[in-house]
This record gives C-alpha cells, sequence and structure tokens, in this order.
C-alpha cells in the first residue's frame, strides 16, 4: 500500500462495537478501522483533531449508521493507498448496499477477473475504510461467513444491525 497523505488528520469514534480510528486530508475520508484490527496502521504521525469537516461528516453518519437512522454512508473517500487492483474491488464494495450481501466470486466478476477470487480477498483484507466500504458484507459462496479484519463477532454484528442476516 502507499503512504497516507501527510496532511491528514485522525480522530476517533466510540462505536457499540469499539473504538473506531478514522484519517482524512481536507477533501476525502482516507481511513477508518476499528482498534486493533488487521492490517490497522500507525497513527502516531497525524495529529487528533476535535472537529474537522471530513470528520464531523463521518461521525454523524456513523451514529446515524448504528443507530439505524442512516441508509448508508454519503462520504468523499480517498483510495489511493490502494494498487489499481484494490482499488476498483473497493469501488466493487460501495456498491453493496445495506442489507444485502455478495459473494468473492461475484466481487471478482464484477470487476472483470473472474478467476482472481483469492486476489480479491486480499485486496478485501486491506479495505481500508471498515464499515463505510462495506467488507463486511461479502461472504463465501455457500453463504458461509468468512474473515472480516475487525474479527468475525463485528462482521456478524454489522450484518444484524443491516439486517443481512
Amino acid at each position: 500500500m502507499k503512504p497516507f497523505d501527510l496532511q491528514a488528520v485522525q480522530s476517533t469514534y466510540f462505536s457499540p462495537l469499539g473504538r473506531i480510528h478514522l484519517l482524512a486530508n481536507a477533501n476525502a475520508l482516507l481511513g477508518l478501522w476499528f482498534e486493533g484490527q488487521d492490517h490497522f496502521p500507525a497513527l502516531d504521525a497525524f495529529p487528533s483533531v476535535n472537529t474537522h469537516a471530513i470528520h464531523d461528516l463521518a461521525h454523524a453518519q456513523l451514529r446515524a449508521y448504528f443507530l439505524q437512522q442512516g441508509h448508508g454512508f454519503s462520504l468523499p473517500l480517498d483510495y489511493r493507498v490502494g494498487t489499481d487492483f484494490q482499488q476498483a474491488v473497493w469501488r466493487q464494495l460501495g456498491k453493496i448496499a445495506p442489507g444485502q450481501t455478495r459473494s468473492y466470486a461475484a466481487i471478482a466478476q464484477a470487476i472483470g477477473r473472474p478467476l482472481a477470487v483469492r486476489a480479491v480477498g486480499a485486496a478485501i483484507g486491506r479495505n481500508p475504510l471498515s464499515i463505510v466500504v462495506p467488507c463486511h458484507r461479502v461472504i463465501g459462496s455457500n453463504g458461509q461467513l468468512t474473515g472480516y479484519a475487525g474479527g468475525l463477532p463485528r462482521k456478524i454484528a454489522l450484518l444484524q444491525l443491516e439486517s443481512a442476516i
């Protein structure tokens, strides 16, 4: 992965599923991770903020999401830390509506790489925008709930919140 914008700032959101760390620059959300999830980057180089336009918008939309008062996210996102392939996968994830799921194979097919199912899985695991880019909505072809960088219990909770399971 490429480095994050050095002008970015961070904040923390306290969700029902644990602490969430956000990273944004002046134009877009760059990252959103559950504390301790797989591939959680070191954010020490980025100053913390109490108020910031992108962070404030993200916090409000997270609050609405967890209170089941919102129907998705409408945030400017920046995918540039990923490779072209990863970005294609992440953009496809963004098309999965709340309450719906897709298989890894369906994502691979949708991006025109039907044989790249494992690579799709790896790209999904590296998604830097958990929840907002809904990698938790991807399941195995047999309907099995498979891995989630934030932990399988969180994946189950998110899908239950969205009434997808």
